[in-house]
């Protein structure tokens, strides 16, 4: 019996990409996987708070190509320094769509960072 389910087991492990991953490595990868996803959600209220609480002068300091105030909002979601001019500039081009709906400035935050 044990080796019919090693077998089984085994052949689970294919070379293939899936989404569930190999699941020898299940037990040290949920756990590792819940984590990582408490603190992204942890980052991403905390980068939705921050939007909420700063919405115009955000807005402002995206027409302005930088201020104090999204340095702010680029530090909480972890953007590099090396990046924040050209994500500064994608979202000047896209001011109309922050004007209009404010999580998507937040979601443009959280895929600029890590």
């Amino acid at each position: 019996m044990r080796v019919l389910f090693c077998l089984v087991a085994l052949g689970a492990c294919g070379t293939e990409a899936n989404h569930l991953g190999n699941p020898l490595l299940w037990p040290v990868t949920l756990p590792v996987s819940a984590v990582e996803e408490a603190v992204y959600g942890a980052r991403r209220a905390e980068v939705s708070d921050y939007v909420a609480d700063q919405y115009p002068a955000l807005l402002a300091d995206i027409r302005a190509s930088g201020g104090p105030t999204l340095a702010t909002g680029f530090d909480l979601a972890r953007v590099p320094p090396e990046t924040r001019a050209l994500v500064t500039a994608r979202m000047a081009g896209d001011i109309a769509l922050y004007e209009a709906d404010r999580e998507a400035l937040v979601v443009a935050l959280m895929v600029s960072g890590p």
